[in-house]
């Protein structure tokens, strides 16, 4: 997972805390290891490392949170690096709400059916993508959903992608 300033609380929290639930291993990497962001409601998060020294190869996929983070971090070549080796690995590209600026500029959404905020709809559809109106939609290897509201329906589909990967 990426986190950084101005994360979306719910929307890191929420998947983090259901995936260890489900027994998953979660690295939140921010800009800097070890360093206190304060998320949109100031909720903050202690990144567990540096997303400079992250490996695409090292983990099972990715989780994009949103709020004002993402037009931050994807401005970052290595987050953008990270997002399209997950996606031509076919490893889960998971992004809520205004996550799905990262994929948007690591180039990754051309074709795929996603959902997002309707604040960046016409980004994805200007990047190529097929925009739905869904709580979650999944192509492929790609998870996508809108809002804090869907975080069920969207953790649900990352688990199922998740446990697809390991069977």
């Amino acid at each position: 997972m990426f986190v950084g300033e101005v994360y979306e609380d719910l929307e890191l929290w929420y998947p983090k805390l259901r995936l260890i639930e489900a027994g998953a291993e979660v690295i939140v990497a921010g800009p800097e290891a070890n360093e206190k962001y304060a998320g949109k409601h100031g909720y903050p998060c202690v990144s567990d490392a540096a997303i400079d020294d992250m490996r695409a190869s090292d983990f099972d996929g990715v989780v994009i949170p949103g709020g004002f983070m993402p037009d931050k971090l994807r401005r970052d070549k290595k987050v953008l690096e990270l997002v399209q080796q997950f996606a031509a690995a076919q490893k889960p590209v998971a992004a809520i709400c205004h996550g799905g600026w990262i994929p948007i500029s690591a180039g990754v959404y051309r074709g795929v059916r996603v959902t997002g905020s309707a604040g960046i709809k016409d980004d994805l559809v200007n990047a190529g993508a097929i925009w739905e109106d869904a709580s979650v939609v999944v192509d492929r290897n790609f998870i996508s959903s809108r809002k804090p509201e869907d975080l069920p329906d969207f953790c649900q589909a990352i688990l199922e992608a998740f446990q697809k990967k390991t069977t």
